[in-house]
């Protein structure tokens, strides 16, 4: 499989800038539990952006279970809800070769470093003095057909010795050692819009509206992940199987 390391990315994208901002008012109670959002117009020049900025800020938000849209009404805050580890029947593994049908020959890889927010303290369940935001493009045939987001500490960093500059150590992390170092994982699956924007670096293959979203925290221990993931598949490629014994 050839790995693509496109390396180090120091911005941050305006949606996320957004998407923090109202996570951040969700959580400390400037928007509570049932109260209607203001219109996207509104929150468009609140927060200095376009529509298109807006929708995408919103979307993480439906991913993160924090707000549900209603057509023709407008985006509701909803209940929180975070999620329980509990023991599965699968075996620890990279869900995207379990649930793509699609072959992967090629991974490009990307990541920055940001500072922490309200929201990468709870799915990390930590401070941190940073985090390192890492994207990774699946691809098949040199079209991307899954991608995947990550958040880890820059603590993890100096825990396991990692360098950063070297991405094909990175790379070995996230795609194999972190399933290997993990005693237990935590994994919710959601339908999501947000995979395609035109602000993304590729459009995931058939340009799907819909896809799939694999939430999964890995856990070395009970105090806190080493990575949360995020997994996008396209419903096209989509293959879930669940394995259960009486």
């Amino acid at each position: 499989m050839e790995v693509n390391q496109a390396g180090f990315k120091e911005k941050k994208p305006l949606y996320i800038k957004v998407y923090d901002e109202l996570y951040k008012q969700i959580m400390n109670g400037t928007y509570p539990c049932d109260s209607q959002l203001p219109t996207e117009t509104e929150l468009a020049k609140t927060f200095k952006v376009s529509r298109m900025t807006l929708r995408q800020a919103l979307a993480l938000l439906q991913d993160d279970g924090l707000v549900r849209s209603v057509h023709g009404k407008g985006s509701f805050v909803t209940r929180h809800r975070q999620a329980n580890k509990t023991a599965g029947l699968e075996k620890i593994g990279n869900p995207i070769y379990k649930c793509l049908a699609e072959p992967i020959d090629q991974i490009e890889l990307d990541f920055r470093l940001d500072l922490e927010s309200e929201y990468t303290q709870e799915i990390l369940n930590r401070r941190a003095a940073a985090v390192v935001a890492i994207e990774r493009w699946y691809k098949s045939k040199g079209v991307a057909v899954a991608f995947a987001f990550t958040f880890m500490a820059i603590e993890i960093v100096s825990e396991l010795n990692l360098d950063l500059q070297d991405t094909s150590q990175l790379m070995d992390l996230l795609e194999n050692r972190v399933y290997e170092m993990a005693h237990s994982a935590s994994i919710e699956i959601k339908r999501s819009s947000a995979i395609n924007s035109p602000s993304q670096k590729y459009i995931i293959a058939g340009g799907a509206d819909q896809c799939d979203l694999i939430l999964e925290s890995l856990y070395a221990n009970e105090e806190h992940p080493i990575v949360y993931n995020k997994f996008y598949i396209p419903e096209e490629s989509s293959v879930m199987k669940i394995n259960a014994v009486k």
